[in-house]
């Protein structure tokens, strides 16, 4: 029989049980995915932004890239890879149909083609050398280095050595009169065809060591397409649609809760059947590449958090218990936080919502949906959370503050300043909405005098709410207890739409977030700026006249919630610039690079007993700077590095930047210290 026939069955054989297997694989994901309860949040909208996003974050390898060497490698990898398989894919067809090739479409093309995939792929074998040497050498402790990794590039490195094998061969044969014209085109296969003296094989071991390749390169390519849905690799299939399912903008809202659903059995997230799609297609796309994980302030502290394993761990308990998802028997599906299972109450407390992993994941993995979901369902179903937190609810619902002073006492700390109340002052120009810390806080005190003095210094009508000011429930919120949360969001909206203020103002980028982004959600939309824009609009436009002032070597710590959640850098450095006669001096880890303060998710008011402290670890590096000064735009913040910078033994002072500019603005005679 006819050898060309013998191939195109063997081909048809190949290709039904590879890609048949890898359907069957495919389509299970798929059911699992489908067969989660959680309210969907997949969003498909906007077209064109979510293409061009697409391209950029994908075919430009753009988050992948923000690792210098690691992206450069993978980009390498990944484009190689991927020009090497549509001459894997012609090849395939040309097993079942020997007179198919594409160079009857276009030569030119088809020639321009070969010579860039033969040096693309030459390149990925370069990205896998680096790879090897990075987790066989370097070993970095975020990077998973299991056996699945090695065999993921073991698969890699014979697909594109088998590239080159048959390549060479094809010149050979090329040279031969088989036919075939373009091996002049294969740069890289040419210097092994040179290096193996092929010229000097016969043609029938030229056609023989050809197929040998041939089939070691198809049958490799479909064994990775069966391993694929199984592995950590899973990515290559999901990390597509992730991404172009992603936010198109920074997610700055949590998840709002119907808490008033009589019909719901429980509220957030306690086992694996209550994830929605797209936390499970978050799951899939997970590389597991460990970026989360070095940048986590929980992990990097000692705390039972990796982000990347928190998502690894739920991957694992939803495919352990898919039997059970299938059936619907989730009476016995374990709870996902148990004191047994891999997430503990230690892992999901240690949380600041800071979004650092989130910023830095290559695939737009969105950790906080189910990190939040996880608290809500802790809080509000088990009444399970860190002890200290029960006197901080109690604080809030009594007294709207996590302090617990009273709510009566909330404009105290303006005493002796001309600041209006509302009630006072109901057409002003600008609501200035204090905050909890700003109100009760003796530091934030402090700053919150500094705004105010620089709002009358720019004779600004402005008033604050005072005792009708309730706290803005981000504290509540992220700490899991949305009811409490969403009680005192509505006691606000009913308060500010008594009054319906031009623009608010807050001092505290906590505020300003739930504000401006959280209480839409209860059809309360506002006009709010933090006192960062504000400011450097006043100097802007001279309705602050500053003076230069030598602060002496002066750095800037940048708020989480500012920063990451709001995209905020700029407004602060720039006015740092403009009244510091020596500048701004930068820290190692910056603006979306930044590490937290440890604030944040509630942080604030829960002890710190697990690892070392975040605010003395994220102290060390300011101090590092040699600065004189460190600034922040946030009343937490300037606690915790206050504290953190005295527990380390530094020397600098640590100043909000309203404090730095009143320091520096004239100061009328009407205007009180």
């Amino acid at each position: 029989m006819d050898y060309t026939i013998i191939k195109s069955v063997l081909m048809i054989g190949s290709l039904i049980v590879g890609f048949g297997i890898f359907g069957i694989r495919l389509r299970g994901l798929i059911k699992l995915m489908n067969s989660v309860e959680g309210k969907s949040s997949i969003v498909i909208d906007r077209i064109p932004p979510r293409i061009l996003s697409f391209i950029s974050d994908i075919l430009g390898q753009s988050n992948v890239r923000r690792k210098t060497i690691p992206g450069l490698a993978h980009t390498l990898i990944f484009y190689g890879f991927l020009a090497v398989q549509l001459h894997s894919l012609e090849m395939m067809i040309q097993g079942v149909f020997p007179g198919f090739g594409i160079e009857h479409i276009n030569a030119a093309f088809y020639g321009g083609y070969l010579y860039l995939a033969d040096i693309l792929a030459f390149f990925v074998l370069i990205g896998l050398g680096f790879g090897l040497f990075r987790r066989t050498i370097l070993k970095p402790k975020y990077l998973t280095n299991g056996m699945d990794a090695k065999l993921i590039l073991i698969f890699t490195a014979v697909i594109i050595i088998t590239f080159h094998f048959v390549n060479a061969f094809s010149i050979g044969l090329s040279q031969a009169g088989d036919g075939f014209k373009f091996g002049e085109y294969f740069t890289i296969s040419l210097f092994l065809y040179e290096i193996l003296n092929l010229k000097a094989v016969s043609t029938f071991n030229l056609a023989s060591g050809y197929e040998v390749f041939y089939w070691i390169h198809i049958l490799t390519i479909l064994g990775f397409a069966i391993y694929i849905p199984g592995s950590k690799h899973l990515h290559l299939l999901a990390a597509i649609p992730n991404v172009f399912l992603k936010p198109l903008a920074i997610e700055k809202s949590i998840f709002k809760t119907d808490i008033e659903d009589e019909t719901a059995e429980s509220f957030g997230l306690g086992k694996v059947h209550e994830l929605n799609r797209k936390n499970v297609l978050d799951l899939y796309a997970c590389t597991e590449c460990g970026r989360c994980e070095e940048r986590c302030p929980a992990d990097r502290t000692g705390k039972p958090l990796s982000p990347k394993k928190f998502i690894s761990d739920i991957k694992h308990d939803l495919f352990e218990q898919k039997d059970l998802l299938f059936n619907k028997e989730y009476e016995s599906i374990q709870p996902l936080v148990r004191a047994d299972g891999s997430i503990t109450q230690d892992t999901i407390w240690s949380c600041t919502t800071c979004r650092a992993c989130e910023d830095i994941c290559p695939v737009n993995i969105q950790h906080l949906d189910i990190m939040l979901e996880s608290r809500k369902f802790q809080v509000l179903m088990e009444a399970s959370f860190p002890p200290e937190m029960q006197e901080t609810f109690s604080n809030l619902e009594n007294q709207s503050n996590p302090w617990g002073f009273g709510a009566d006492t909330r404009a105290d700390w303006s005493k002796g300043l001309d600041v209006p109340l509302m009630t006072d002052n109901p057409e002003a120009d600008i609501l200035y909405y204090v905050g909890c810390a700003g109100s009760f806080d003796d530091r934030g005190k402090k700053i919150a005098r500094a705004i105010a003095r620089l709002l009358n210094k720019a004779n600004i009508n402005f008033a604050i709410l005072g005792p009708e000011e309730r706290c803005n429930g981000d504290i509540a919120r992220r700490s899991g207890n949305e009811y409490l949360a969403q009680m005192m969001m509505q006691e606000n909206v009913e308060v500010l739409n008594q009054y319906k203020p031009k623009k608010i103002l807050t001092g505290c980028p906590h505020c300003f977030n739930s504000l401006k982004n959280e209480f839409p959600q209860f059809d309360a939309s506002y006009d709010v700026v933090h006192h960062s824009d504000f400011i450097l609009e006043l100097i802007q436009n001279q309705r602050l006249k500053t003076n230069q002032n030598d602060f002496g070597k002066l750095t800037y710590h940048d708020s989480c919630y500012l920063g990451r959640w709001n995209n905020i850098y700029d407004s602060p450095r720039n006015i740092l610039k403009s009244i510091n006669k020596k500048g701004l001096v930068e820290i190692g880890s910056a603006k979306d690079n930044a590490m937290c303060c440890g604030a944040g998710g509630g942080r604030m008011f829960m002890e710190e007993t697990l690892g070392k402290r975040i605010n003395n670890t994220r102290a060390r590096e300011i101090i590092k700077t040699q600065a004189d000064t460190v600034a922040a735009a946030c009343p937490f913040c300037i606690t915790m590095l206050d504290d953190g910078i005295k527990a380390e033994d530094g020397k600098m002072i640590v100043k909000d930047i309203a404090e730095i500019v009143d320091e520096v603005t004239h100061n009328p005679p009407n205007v009180k210290k």
